[in-house]
Order: structure tokens, then sequence, then C-alpha cells
């Protein structure tokens, strides 16, 4: 499966942590092995997916779409719950 970043996705890990990289790459691997793991949104963010995980106390949400055509996986946005679905629907 191919796996593709956002421009805000990829702004956003620029910022993390490498204790929190470390989470998102076992995150997104598990995405990988189980696609359907994430919650199917509806409504303005209808086709998204997102998948929340923690590292330490904090709740992460990783919002991502997939082409089951083209077996392609794109990585829409990362952050914690605050303005998280505001800023994804941009």
């Amino acid at each position: 499966m191919k796996v593709l970043q956002s421009g805000v996705f990829a702004r956003s890990i620029k910022k993390l942590h490498l204790n929190e990289k470390k989470a998102l790459d076992r995150a997104v691997k598990k995405i990988i092995e189980k696609p359907e793991i994430g919650v199917l949104k509806v409504g303005d963010l209808s086709g998204v997916r997102v998948h929340k995980y923690k590292v330490k106390e904090k709740q992460f949400l990783l919002g991502y779409k997939i082409d089951r055509d083209q077996l392609v996986l794109t990585l829409l946005a990362i952050g914690h719950h605050e303005n998280f679905y505001r800023d994804l629907k941009k």
C-alpha cells in the first residue's frame, strides 16, 4: 500500500517530539494492516476516517482517506481534539 501525506500533515509532524513520532509510526502501521480501524465520518468529512491513539496521557487524532482501487493511504491531519475537525475541513 502506498502512503501519501498532505501538506498540513507534513507540517504537523515536524512539531512532534521523538516519542510522539514513534507512536505515530505505530499508528500508521496499524492503519496499513487494518484500514477500517478508524471511525468513518459523515457530512462535511464524508470519506475521512479518524483513528485515535494515546501517547502517555495525551490523545492524538489521525485523519486519513483510503483509495481501495489504487491501494493508496493518504494521511490528512494529526493533532489534538481541540480544533482538529475544524482544521480538517479546510
